[in-house]
């Protein structure tokens, strides 16, 4: 059995805001779901959800709905282990309208991320994100 080195561990990671990335461009609610533990939090502003599937649900209404057409980007800027097997990362990022190259103003996030190693695979606990101070 190979034991992973703690940067290992985290550049694994590290990899989880590329597949919320993915699970967005295909509008997959169960995908994105999927990216958290059973009894993962999404918060977002004006926005808790708790649950695999009250996140789906919710998922699924917004690309049906105000997230439809868009995507969304996200670039780690931090990542600090908490432990064997979590993980706390800051990203930058937020949602692209339509046809949008670059994230606007209005539309751009700073986002915490509380990642935990489940079973082998990399999931979030939590994740939070709020506006991004426009100057930073």
């Amino acid at each position: 059995m190979t034991t992973k080195s703690p940067e290992a561990f985290m550049a694994e990671a590290a990899t989880v805001p590329n597949r919320l990335v993915s699970a967005w461009a295909a509008h997959d609610a169960e995908a994105f779901a999927d990216l958290f533990i059973e009894d993962g939090v999404l918060i977002m502003p004006g926005v808790y959800k708790k649950g695999r599937e009250e996140i789906r649900k919710f998922m699924e209404a917004g690309y049906a709905g105000p997230y439809k057409g868009t995507s969304v980007t996200g670039t780690p800027l931090n990542i600090k282990p908490l432990g064997t097997d979590a993980v706390a990362l800051v990203t930058v990022g937020g949602v692209l309208e339509p046809g949008e190259k670059e994230v606007s103003t209005k539309q751009a996030i700073r986002a915490s991320w509380i990642l935990v190693n489940d079973n082998g695979t990399w999931r979030l606990s939590i994740y939070h994100n709020c506006p991004r101070d426009p100057a930073s």
